[in-house]
């Protein structure tokens, strides 16, 4: 429970006391006391050189990676956030916190709050009320790709037992890396002609790559030797079990991981418990968090490699290592084999296999509905707007209005936002997904979807042709404030006649980011039972910059005041009391 809590029962009355005490006492058999844990960063440039490379990043107290915030289920997390900044505005999202009665602390600039401006400090405060592996990072332009991200590991309550049984628990998080500025990557996504961001220089382990310094130009700098852009090192004891807890928070890539020589056994997704299964490498999508279970039983007189490659696309980008480090050999005895390259980038079939094997722990699933109330099908396409290229649903590109989503609703400001419904469907009995679109326009919009309160909602990822020929791109999908079942994917195009037949309502894993493959479709339910404005999106954080989201709106009236805090843009300046 929260400080202020428990300072009320100290001042309370003794048998209010007494009679929650034995509450608690009989309703869990022991007592727990949440803690409060508090957290003071400075948000601000400084030039890093993680992948050897020198260029200004966001940093969380001058460090990118940010730190790892570490808590129990039931805690506190209160973050004290200042931006340095000086000329940039920021807003932080809690990824896969589903903020329960704290809407308005999603960190959704533009959804749930006005972003924090230069030289102003916000203070964040929420409960973490599942256990698992989740992230943070920025919400605000593409200030992600620059690197204001980290780790947010939530133990489960005293007492109890996960249902996997390790020795040690250690964690990695993956990104992908350019040189160029998210500023100079905004610019070239918004202008005619269209300049796409290109692929990564370099794939990161906990903020660590290594660039060929040989291929910088001559005003760069870049220094191998540089302490920074040492590879990662993980060190293990001969014969003891790991947890590896595995984030991604790629701006581009889809990943795959491996331990050299090393199976793992995948027992966490998103913060659900996984039926156990064996894999030899692990695909991983943005956004996407997983713990695999892996014993050091190989050679111990060797060190191993971690490895990352691209997947589903062409890869441009070295593969991404650190070092498995067998004790007491040397951490930075370098493995005497070539880093492992992974599958083929293009093989989808193999990327489909796995996604089908995530399913829920027989000890742990939660059943979902057995029917919804309300089916969306999402066509997701390239398109031009205005000559400006740009990602559509149902042919709609998304924009952002400058007043929240969430202040419009529970002010009732009818007018900053669309109040026309956005578009449920596509003509899915005509359209040819594999086919260059035959009509390029699209057109912007601000309308939402308006969820009637707890309803049961199925949503239908639909992939398609982009404007080039003969390609189509993976899209990891991010559902802020809950988690969903994933009911089914597929290859090719999605009949609602015939693949609801088809779902699993059995035993599906419930997540919070979930990937669309390439010509193929996902089908996710989730129950529209926590008030407030939730964006769901694609978590390629160029594509969502380019409107590839949309917004759920659910039980705003059931919303409790809103803080004046997340107030002070658009029409909501009037509202900001100080």
């Amino acid at each position: 429970m929260s400080a202020s809590y428990s300072a009320s029962w100290r001042r309370g009355n003794p048998r209010l006391l007494l009679l929650l005490l034995c509450t608690i006492w009989s309703t869990t058999g022991l007592l727990v006391q949440a803690k409060v844990h508090y957290h003071k960063w400075d948000i601000s440039y400084k030039f890093k050189s993680p992948d050897c490379y020198k260029k200004l990043a966001v940093t969380i107290n001058g460090q990118t990676p940010g730190p790892t915030i570490n808590a129990q289920q039931g805690d506190t997390i209160v973050v004290r956030v200042k931006n340095s900044l000086l000329t940039e505005n920021v807003a932080i999202h809690w990824h896969g916190i589903r903020q329960i009665g704290t809407p308005w602390f999603d960190g959704t600039e533009g959804v749930t709050q006005c972003p924090i401006v230069a030289g102003d400090t916000f203070v964040y405060r929420f409960v973490v009320d599942r256990a698992g592996t989740y992230l943070y990072h920025a919400h605000y332009g593409m200030q992600r790709s620059a690197g204001l991200y980290g780790l947010i590991r939530v133990a489960v309550p005293d007492g109890v037992v996960e249902p996997f049984a390790y020795d040690y628990d250690r964690s990695i998080i993956l990104n992908d890396w350019w040189h160029n500025s998210a500023y100079e990557q905004a610019t070239g996504l918004a202008s005619i002609p269209f300049v796409w961001v290109g692929e990564p220089q370099s794939l990161l382990i906990n903020g660590r790559g290594k660039f060929n310094c040989s291929l910088a130009g001559p005003t760069a700098v870049c220094n191998a030797t540089n302490p920074e852009c040492s590879p990662y090192v993980l060190t293990v004891v001969p014969g003891k079990t790991y947890r590896l807890r595995i984030a991604s928070i790629t701006s581009l890539s889809a990943l795959n991981f491996e331990i050299e020589g090393h199976n793992m056994t995948v027992v966490e997704a998103d913060g659900h418990y996984v039926k156990p299964f064996v894999i030899k490498n692990l695909n991983i999508y943005s956004g996407e968090t997983y713990s695999v279970l892996f014993t050091a039983d190989r050679d111990p007189s060797r060190n191993y490699w971690l490895a990352v490659n691209v997947i589903s696309r062409k890869p441009e980008t070295p593969t991404g290592t650190a070092v498995l480090n067998y004790y007491p050999n040397h951490p930075r005895k370098s493995p005497p084999t070539s880093p492992p390259v992974g599958p083929l980038w293009n093989d989808t079939a193999y990327r489909f296999n796995q996604s089908y094997a995530i399913r829920s722990h027989p000890d742990h699933v939660h059943p979902p509905p057995l029917t919804s109330d309300r089916m969306i099908i999402l066509l997701n396409t390239q398109n031009r707007v205005d000559g400006y290229t740009r990602w559509s649903l149902n042919n709609v590109s998304f924009n952002m209005p400058h007043t929240p989503y969430l202040i419009a609703l529970k002010e009732n400001l009818r007018h900053v936002f669309d109040q026309r419904p956005a578009p449920e469907t596509y003509d899915y009995r005509n359209y040819d997904i594999y086919s260059v679109p035959k009509n390029h326009n699209a057109t912007t919009g601000t309308s939402i979807y308006r969820l009637d309160f707890n309803s049961t909602v199925d949503v239908i990822l639909q992939n398609a042709n982009m404007i080039d020929p003969n390609k189509s791109e993976t899209h990891p999908w991010h559902l802020h404030g809950h988690d969903f079942w994933v009911l089914g994917y597929g290859p090719g195009k999605f009949d609602p006649e015939v693949q609801p037949k088809e779902y699993n309502l059995v035993d599906p894993i419930m997540k919070n980011t979930v990937s669309l493959h390439s010509y193929g479709w996902t089908a996710i339910r989730f129950r529209a039972d926590n008030p407030g404005a939730w964006a769901f999106h694609c978590h390629i954080e160029s594509h969502f910059f380019m409107g590839m989201g949309i917004v759920f709106e659910e039980g705003v009236d059931r919303v409790g005041e809103l803080p004046t805090s997340i107030m002070g843009c658009g029409d909501s300046k009037s509202l900001r009391r100080p």
